[in-house]
This record gives structure tokens, C-alpha cells and sequence, in this order.
């Protein structure tokens, strides 16, 4: 009998360490050709980088001779950097299909799909990405398993749910009157009382960031342009609260006027900005608005224009704006908008997000600029600087290797070797 509850006893013990997820290794030595510490240094000689307990411990000159029971990886012809930080994605979507589909698709499938998208992300070399739209939990589930090495994937800052305006960009549109009513959007918000009430909900529901849709959207079924939806008394009553709370705002935005007064109703980010001008760029300036551009979304649906994949409303909008995509990060960059990096990965295929550097960089920022702004400038924007962004003792073990140096070519960011996103090694 002694020997038979030893036994149960035992399979509970191993039940639980995997229910634990996978245990971090006590120490592990990379030996790298070179280190590029952020985007103000420059890369080093051969260099030895300790990691323990998902932190970077150490680095030092040259490649020491470990002690003790370590896991060594060789990286010794690589150039080492930090990992790559994703303002705008949505892992659990695919690019195309039917926008009928989310009719049929549970939250539960959303979440397989995510699952597989982390790992692809992350195998990018993007080990923290800011989710930017979601289902009710699908992005909340993602970001714990993640956390604790269920899954492999980047650290994930999710929205969850955004919040629209009744019939707008990012409500249920599209359908039958009777099945609207079914599919009611529990997010959409009328007046700055009951916006102020969402960004408590989402709060309480656990998002990390609010994301609102400040103004008609190319991939919605509308066909009214991109201005602005909500109202400014909404917008304030929507970043008050989400500051009031310790949580910044992301804002959806294309239409100028849109991009104005969601800046200067204190949203923190801006998504897209296609139409920015310079009255628009002046209350960026001013309120201290970062844009996210997410160039890469705009060549995604341009990819599949005349294939049957969108809607002939959704085509229209997208041969609209197709011009203006080439140009107006660009004019943003010289008016002195800050500028972070993000994708809208999910639009077009995850694990394509590091093309987005060749297109900045195509509209004038230089190699260091593009690079920055996926490491340290996006680990401000999440106010995490201290922790991701760079590789330095104490900070998170985020760390990717490529072969060249992105501040002569950042395109080699599109072909990593290796991952670690902290201190797991994404295989």
C-alpha cells in the first residue's frame, strides 16, 4: 500500500511541474561573433553572454570557458541583438477569407490559431508583441501561455477586444439586420459616459492597452471613407480613463482630422495615420503621439487585389489609399512625428513582419532609425525600457542572431538564426 500512494504521490508531483510549463535552464553561456547591444552602440568582438532565470546576467569580451553544469550554444559566426519588439499585430487571424467566417469560427479555433502564429512570430525574431485586436479572450490566453512556456512565443501586451463606435470600423457590419442583433458587439460605445464604461470593462476583462477604431477602416464593409468616428468628447472620456487606470491608448486612424483629434485627446499611439497632414502632424508633435505605421499591412492587401479575396467595397478602398501607403510615413518622418515599428501581422502572413524595415527605410529612415524603432523606441512606447530593447545585465534574455549588421543593412533582419525569448530558446 506504502509503495502504491508513493506511486500516486509521484504522477501528481510530475502532473504538476508540467502543469508549471517547462523549466527554465539554471544557466546557459551564449558564445557570440559579435554583440549589437541597441541601436546607439555599435557590434562588438566575439563575446560571452550569461543567462540565468530569463535574465541576461552577464557579457563579457571574448568567448570564457564556462563551469558547472551549463548549456553553451555556439553562435560564434553570428551577430547578436536584441529581440525584436511588434507594436501591431493580431496573432489569432490569418490574412484573406471570408469576413463571414467569424460567424462560424469560436474563440477556442481563434486561439489554436494564435497559438500557431506566436511560434512563427517569435521564430521571426519578434519576441514582444503588442496585440492589437482580438477576440473576448483569445489574445488574454495566448499572452499566459507564452508566459509560462506552454508555448512557444514573444512576450504578448494585449488589447483584447477594440472598442468602435455602433456600425463602425470594428463593429459587426455586413450582415442582415436580424443577424446583427444576434452578433451584437458588446464593445461599441455612444456618448463619453458609456466610452469611459468600455475602458473600465476592458480593464476589468484584463487588457493591457486599450485599442480604439478613431476612424473608418480599408478592410471593414463600408463604404463611407476613412474620417472620423468617434466624437472628441468620446475620445477624451476614452484616454482619461484608460490613463486614470495606468493604460496607454492605441488609436486606429487614417482620415487627417481623425488623427488630430484622437492626438489631442491624448491617445498615445497611432495606427496606420495614412492621410496624416501637416495640421495633423503638428498635434502629434505637440501631444507627443507616436505613429505606427504599419507599412506592411498596406502591400499584404495590395497582394490580393483581383484575386477573389476581398469584398469589391473592401477593393475600392484599398486602390484608394494605395498611392498614399507609398508616401506618408515618409512626409510624418520629415515633419518630426516619432515613430515606432509595427506591423498589422495577420493582415498579410505572420512571420513576414521584418520586411516592414526595407519599407521604412524606402521612405527615408535610415537603417539605425528602422532598427531603434523595433528595440529601444518600442520599448519606451510600452514603457519598458528597462527590461527589453537592448542587451545589457538585468534585462530580459530577448536575444536573436542573424548573420551581418542591420545598421548597414537592416533587410538582414528578415532571415534570423536563432531565438531566445526570456531565456527559452524558441526551436
Amino acid at each position: 500500500m506504502r509503495s502504491l500512494f508513493s506511486m500516486i504521490a509521484g504522477c501528481m508531483a510530475l502532473l504538476a511541474m508540467s502543469a508549471a510549463g517547462p523549466a527554465l535552464a539554471q544557466v546557459t553561456v551564449i558564445h557570440a561573433g559579435s554583440v549589437l547591444a541597441d541601436a546607439e552602440s555599435e557590434p562588438s568582438g566575439p563575446a560571452t553572454i550569461t543567462v540565468s532565470e530569463g535574465r541576461i546576467v552577464s557579457i563579457e569580451e571574448g568567448h570564457r570557458t564556462p563551469t558547472g553544469e551549463v548549456r553553451v550554444i555556439d553562435l560564434a559566426d553570428k551577430t547578436v541583438l536584441p529581440g525584436l519588439i511588434d507594436l501591431h499585430v493580431h496573432l489569432t487571424g490569418d490574412p484573406g477569407g471570408d469576413y463571414r467566417q467569424g460567424t462560424v469560427d469560436t474563440e477556442e479555433y481563434a486561439t489554436v490559431v494564435g497559438t500557431k502564429n506566436a511560434r512563427i512570430t517569435a521564430l521571426a525574431g519578434f519576441t514582444t508583441v503588442r496585440e492589437a485586436g482580438s477576440g473576448e479572450t483569445t489574445a488574454f490566453a495566448l499572452r499566459r501561455g507564452t508566459a509560462e512556456g506552454l508555448i512557444p512565443g514573444p512576450r504578448i501586451v494585449a488589447a483584447g477586444p477594440p472598442l468602435s463606435i455602433v456600425g463602425g470600423h470594428g463593429d459587426i457590419t455586413g450582415f442582415r439586420p436580424e443577424i446583427l442583433d444576434l452578433f451584437a458587439n458588446p464593445f461599441t460605445c455612444t456618448g463619453p459616459v458609456e466610452c469611459a464604461e468600455k475602458v473600465r470593462r476592458a480593464a476589468q476583462r484584463g487588457s493591457d492597452v486599450i485599442k480604439i477604431t478613431a476612424t473608418g477602416g480599408v478592410l471593414s464593409q463600408q463604404g463611407r471613407g476613412l474620417g472620423a468616428h468617434f466624437t472628441d468628447a468620446e475620445m477624451k472620456a476614452i484616454a482619461d480613463t484608460a490613463h486614470s487606470l495606468g493604460l496607454k491608448v492605441m488609436a486606429h486612424a487614417h482620415g487627417a482630422r481623425g488623427i488630430e483629434a484622437a492626438s489631442r485627446a491624448g491617445i498615445d499611439t497611432i495606427e496606420h495615420s495614412t492621410f496624416i497632414d501637416e495640421p495633423a502632424a503638428r498635434a502629434m508633435r505637440e501631444n507627443g503621439t507616436v505613429l505606427i505605421p504599419t507599412l506592411m499591412a498596406f502591400k499584404g492587401v495590395s497582394e490580393g487585389l483581383g484575386k477573389g479575396i476581398y469584398t469589391p467595397v473592401v477593393e475600392a478602398k484599398i486602390r484608394d489609399v494605395y498611392d498614399q501607403a507609398q508616401v506618408f510615413m515618409g512626409q510624418a518622418y520629415r515633419w518630426g512625428v516619432p515613430i515606432a515599428f509595427g506591423t498589422d501581422a495577420g493582415v498579410f502572413d505572420h512571420g513576414r513582419n521584418a520586411e516592414e524595415f526595407a519599407l521604412m527605410r524606402a521612405q527615408g529612415m535610415s537603417d539605425r532609425e528602422a532598427f531603434a524603432s523595433a528595440t529601444t523606441v518600442a520599448a519606451e512606447v510600452l514603457e519598458m525600457e528597462d527590461q527589453i530593447g537592448r542587451l545589457a545585465p538585468g534585462y530580459s534574455a530577448d536575444i536573436i542572431a542573424v548573420d551581418g549588421n542591420p545598421l548597414e543593412d537592416v533587410a538582414v533582419l528578415e532571415d534570423v538564426d536563432f531565438v531566445m525569448v526570456r531565456g527559452r530558446v524558441i526551436e
